[in-house]
């Protein structure tokens, strides 16, 4: 399902996310950076978040439209996965390959596998495979095989040591307000359920983390990555 945007746009980076409003916890300051900057970005949401203690699948899918609108993104898409069955099962990869084959990314980034969520470990191995599978000229899925160049890791509960950060400080109150945007989750009404995110504390823990990992590069805010391989530099002089 699109949410936003044209369903076959090739885009530079193609992020995936567990649940509407994952990305944005995550890396959303990212996104809006790269936009700005002129890059073709897209969001990839697998499930409508149909198990969510709050918020019906109506108003996710309209909060996810407008918080992409607030990012400036490109592509806003929902695979429609069930929420609580992101196995690693063909015809749940399929789905994926085919987004990833449709859009063609050089960067997709994936939610790292350390995290308290279980949709967030099992997305983080399933997406991983499918960013490999996407590739295989014989994995029987539409679209012609493709492999994005890069496949990085972000946080949406947990944390660790990053790999990379990218600065976000001009981008952190338009992170803010696309989180926001997810009213359905993160505020908490008298007769909606309390959970972890819906809890002020939270959005207190996205800065904290934003600002602890600006701080290892002199920058108010940053969000951190987990890329497992090796990124060879042109030249040192661009450090």
């Amino acid at each position: 399902m699109i949410i936003h945007g044209d369903a076959r746009q090739r885009l530079d980076v193609l992020a995936f996310g567990p649940h509407p409003d994952d990305v944005e916890i995550g890396i959303a300051g990212t996104l809006c950076r790269l936009a700005k900057e002129g890059q073709a970005v897209g969001v990839s949401d697998l499930t409508r978040g149909e198990l969510s203690s709050n918020g019906t699948v109506e108003e996710r899918l309209s909060e996810s439209r407008a918080a992409a609108a607030i990012m400036g993104i490109a592509v806003r898409e929902n695979l429609e996965l069930h929420d609580g069955g992101l196995d690693n099962s063909a015809r749940t990869m399929r789905p994926i390959i085919e987004a990833i084959r449709r859009h063609r990314p050089r960067v997709v980034c994936i939610p790292h596998g350390d995290d308290r969520h279980p949709d967030h470990v099992a997305a983080s191995r399933l997406l991983t495979e499918a960013a490999y599978r996407a590739g295989l000229s014989k994995w029987p899925a539409g679209e012609e095989p493709y492999r994005p160049e890069r496949v990085v890791y972000y946080f949406i509960n947990g944390s660790a040591q990053p790999s990379f950060v990218v600065g976000t400080s001009a981008y952190f109150e338009q992170k803010m307000e696309a989180l926001r945007a997810h009213a359905s989750q993160f505020s908490r009404t008298a007769a909606g359920t309390a959970t972890p995110i819906n809890d002020p504390q939270y959005f207190q823990m996205i800065e904290a983390r934003d600002r602890y990992f600006g701080s290892l590069v002199g920058e108010r805010y940053a969000e951190g990555f987990v890329y497992q391989g090796v990124i060879a530099l042109p030249s040192l002089a661009t450090l």
